[in-house]
């Protein structure tokens, strides 16, 4: 349902910015300003990305198959990846047109309608950012997170070359045009390289340790006695799917169905606290004499040690690969 929701707001977003886009180079034909061409620009970028990232939307809503046992989500990483060098692309294209209209003759005109058409863009696009930076964060979908933060970069460079514009205007100074123009352009280059920065550390399963610590602190907030050890804690992101591995040590002399019931109650919690869609794949350890010494499991019918302290769960004690104990 979220899925198909996000489709219906992307062919909105991508009509709208067809529209703005001819707005914009109708501004620039009728200013000849470089810096409404930069802003124009960028808009020619806004349309492809939007086209891929519609695309990507659709493929990662498609169900998991044989050729794909996790999904199609990770399309979203690569979608973003293609906006950010996209976005990056146009950032070297203003600067070169800036350049080359520094080294020629420049006349502008009816820079008030220009104003007037580029503020009716800008602040489409203002809208449009916030709306859609606000469902990918809560669909946790990185496509529309990505055109968000585009289209606010777009909406707020829009904002600083109109006050630009004005300047022009007032001072008589034709070649502050050109200035503008490669300021933006910079602003646009390092937003391009934050989204691209985020795509490659999707596509590498760069772990969210924000995100794991919140799970951690939940399994530890919910802990039952029988839960004696946690550890080799790892997340993977696949678009919206949270996957989770993890060990998990057991009183060794569970029956295999009471042991599967404690792992089934450990993602029960999970999944009931976080509003994403998880999957956890848990290996059960059967517990060993050195892990009664942190183990608070009361009438313990096999217990060689007592209990002496208990090993809290945080991100930074379950991260390794190792069976907890009183010396660690």
């Amino acid at each position: 349902m979220a899925q198909m929701s996000n489709i219906r707001t992307q062919q909105v977003v991508l009509a709208v910015g067809t529209l703005l886009m001819l707005v914009k180079f109708f501004a620039w034909k009728a200013t000849h300003s470089t810096t409404i061409l930069s802003d124009a620009m960028e808009s020619i970028v806004n349309i492809v990305a939007g086209s891929f990232a519609l695309y990507s939307l659709l493929l990662a809503g498609k169900p998991r198959d044989r050729e794909h046992p996790y999904g199609h989500g990770k399309i979203e990483y690569i979608s973003a990846g293609l906006e950010g060098a996209l976005v990056m692309l146009a950032g070297g294209m203003i600067i070169y047109r800036a350049v080359e209209a520094l080294l020629t003759d420049q006349h502008l005109h009816d820079l008030d309608i220009g104003i007037l058409l580029t503020v009716i863009a800008g602040g489409s696009n203002l809208a449009m950012g916030l709306l859609l930076r606000k469902r990918g964060r809560t669909s946790h979908s990185i496509t529309m997170e990505a055109s968000g933060t585009h289209l606010l970069s777009d909406a707020w460079s829009t904002a600083a070359m109109v006050v630009g514009l004005f300047v022009i205007q007032l001072t008589g100074l034709l070649w502050l045009d050109q200035v503008f123009a490669m300021g933006f352009a910079l602003f646009i280059i390092y937003t391009g390289l934050r989204i691209l920065r985020r795509s490659v550390a999707g596509v590498m399963d760069e772990a969210d340790m924000g995100l794991a610590s919140a799970v951690i602190a939940t399994l530890e907030k919910g802990r039952r006695p029988e839960w004696v050890d946690l550890h080799n804690f790892r997340t993977i992101a696949y678009g919206p799917v949270l996957h989770i591995d993890c060990h998990v040590t057991l009183p060794w002399y569970f029956p295999l169905e009471t042991a599967h019931e404690e792992i089934s109650t450990m993602e029960a919690l999970v999944k009931q606290e976080h509003d994403r869609e998880v999957e956890l794949f848990i290996h059960m350890d059967p517990c060993v004499p050195a892990s009664c010494n942190i183990c608070k499991l009361d009438n313990c019918p096999v217990r060689s040690h007592p209990f002496e302290r208990k090993v809290t769960w945080t991100l930074q004690s379950v991260l390794d690969n190792a069976k907890h104990s009183v010396v660690t």
